[in-house]
């Protein structure tokens, strides 16, 4: 299933998102009468190259984990039956929403996601412009009751992945707000203001394609009008270079560990909030 899903990607979805980016240079262009970043377009491809290259090797260590060791341990097996995939659906939506709230409150997890933040306009480009060592961060941690649950790592890995191409389209400015939708689903307007750097928007919005957990634990916030977003970090970084716009917030990190004293400071420091 996995090794389908993955030549469908390759085979469908890739030459849809190369044709959507076209599509949205002319419309961004015509809408907003200015040139389309196609400067930080070149730069997020560069970063998302790397981010496949990386992916080799972070799916055999992340899967190896799950196959070889919690799987084995699993408290059940989910039969083959319809409402396993809504149960499956539902739980990683649940794991997703907690996964990307730490990926921005735990220092160690923002040092791999704020890549993706790093794009200071946003289009459609900014999806795939992402970190190259989740492993390191253990972001897969999140999914791993899933897998303890009973759930098939192959397919715990594939609806992540469907979840994931679910939200390249939010990446847009051209997407206005969709009405009574905004309330169940993540929506471009929804996540603009999750990749906004005003202070109002700041950690708002972390759904996958469900923005319900947004909702129930007080972290969703709406697109105001009257409010111009700013993207991009808090510290913004303009570097062109995909090497610099990765390492960025790691080098910070791995600074402030050497010059904060005590081992147990620096423990701290790992788990704490970016600063």
């Amino acid at each position: 299933m996995e090794q389908y899903f993955a030549s469908y990607q390759l085979t469908f979805f890739l030459p849809l998102v190369g044709l959507a980016i076209v599509l949205e240079s002319y419309l961004y262009k015509k809408k907003f009468h200015q040139p389309y970043p196609w400067l930080e377009s070149a730069t997020s491809l560069g970063v998302g190259l790397g981010h496949q290259l990386t992916g080799i090797v972070n799916r055999l260590l992340i899967q190896g984990v799950m196959a070889s060791f919690v799987w084995q341990y699993r408290i059940y097996t989910m039969p083959d039956e319809w409402w396993v995939y809504l149960a499956l659906f539902l739980g990683l939506e649940f794991c997703y929403y907690w996964y990307h709230r730490a990926a921005h409150e735990v220092f160690l997890m923002w040092a791999t996601h704020s890549t993706h933040h790093s794009p200071n306009e946003m289009t459609l480009s900014a999806a795939y412009r992402l970190g190259w060592m989740p492993f390191l961060s253990f972001s897969w941690v999140f999914f791993l009751p899933l897998v303890l649950i009973g759930f098939s790592p192959i397919l715990v890995f594939t609806m992540l992945s469907i979840n994931l191409m679910y939200q390249f389209w939010l990446h847009t400015k051209l997407i206005g707000r969709l009405g009574f939708l905004e309330v169940i689903l993540n929506t471009p307007s929804a996540h603009r203001v999750h990749h906004a750097s005003n202070a109002i928007y700041l950690d708002k919005n972390y759904g996958g394609i469900l923005i319900i957990f947004d909702h129930l634990f007080g972290t969703y916030a709406s697109e105001q009008q009257d409010i111009k977003i700013i993207y991009g970090l808090t510290h913004p970084n303009l570097s062109r270079n995909p090497v610099e716009v990765v390492f960025r917030v790691w080098r910070e990190l791995v600074l402030k560990l050497i010059n904060t004293p005590g081992i147990k400071n620096k423990f701290r420091m790992i788990f704490l909030p970016p600063t």
